[in-house]
Formats: C-alpha cells, sequence, structure tokens
C-alpha cells in the first residue's frame, strides 16, 4: 500500500503547460493551441488553468498575430511550488493544519504534528525545484529516448 497523496490533474497539465513556456523562455511567445496540441490537452481546460497563473504574475498574455503566452519570470525564478499554490490553494495534508480550531486535541495530537512535518517536508522539496531543473531533467529524458532509440 502506497499513501494516497494526489496531485490534482489541474496541478499536473499547469506545470506540463509551464515547462513547455520555460523551454520557450526569450524566444516570443506561444500559442494556447500549440501547447494543447503538443501536451495532448484539451485547449478549453489549458485556458482555466492559464487565467490563475497569469493573475498571480507568472505568466504574461500579449495578443494579436505573434501573441501568446510567456513567462513572466525567469525559469530559474519560478518555482513548483509557487504554481502548485496558485492552482491548488493550500496543499496541507490535513485540514487540522490549515485551520487548528477546526479540532480541539490540536495541542495533543502527535498525528497531526507528524502530518505538519510530512507537509513541510513536501513544501520543502517543490521549493527547491524550479522551472529551469525541469526544463533541464526534460532535455535530459529526450536525449536518453534518442539515444535509446538509434
Amino acid at each position: 500500500m502506497g499513501i494516497a497523496v494526489k496531485i490534482s490533474t489541474r496541478v499536473q497539465y499547469g506545470v506540463r503547460l509551464m515547462i513547455v513556456l520555460a523551454v520557450n523562455y526569450g524566444k516570443g511567445p506561444v500559442f494556447l493551441k500549440d501547447i494543447a496540441r503538443g501536451e495532448n490537452i484539451s485547449e478549453k481546460y489549458l485556458s482555466l488553468i492559464i487565467i490563475p497563473l497569469r493573475g498571480f504574475g507568472l505568466v504574461n498574455s500579449s495578443r494579436g498575430a505573434y501573441g501568446g503566452y510567456s513567462l513572466a519570470r525567469e525559469p530559474s525564478q519560478i518555482t513548483l511550488k509557487e504554481i502548485m499554490d496558485v492552482l491548488e490553494g493550500d496543499s496541507s495534508l490535513v485540514g487540522c493544519i490549515r485551520n487548528p480550531s477546526t479540532c480541539p486535541r490540536v495541542p495533543i495530537c502527535v498525528s497531526r504534528d507528524v502530518w505538519a512535518i510530512i507537509g513541510g517536508k513536501i513544501s520543502d522539496t517543490l521549493s527547491s525545484i524550479t522551472l529551469e531543473t525541469l526544463v533541464k531533467m526534460s532535455q535530459e529524458k529526450i536525449e536518453k529516448s534518442i539515444m535509446h532509440n538509434i
């Protein structure tokens, strides 16, 4: 049996969208339809995901024939935690961490302490992974795949 911590489809697709924008950083805006096609994700769904990313200043948009979307900051300056926080909100493992007043056992509850420790480790890990890191990991996977197929 494994741990039942789940990452939503919204976050999974949002991270993939942001990786595409990171790969194209400095090359100009990318059309959402091109990202959707390349990632095999519904353009309509991506259009809902891009709204909060733009609203929180992670993504810029431009209109016109040469319009589209681009990262608002360098890939090295955007973390996985930021993306998840924007798309998922609070990522506490249990409700009493987010809102301690909901449980009278908080002062004596050791299991809550464990969930808080685990949540902190997850948060630290997500904060240490940038889009730049993910782009490098993606490039390495592509290179290995090409070498394997030769």
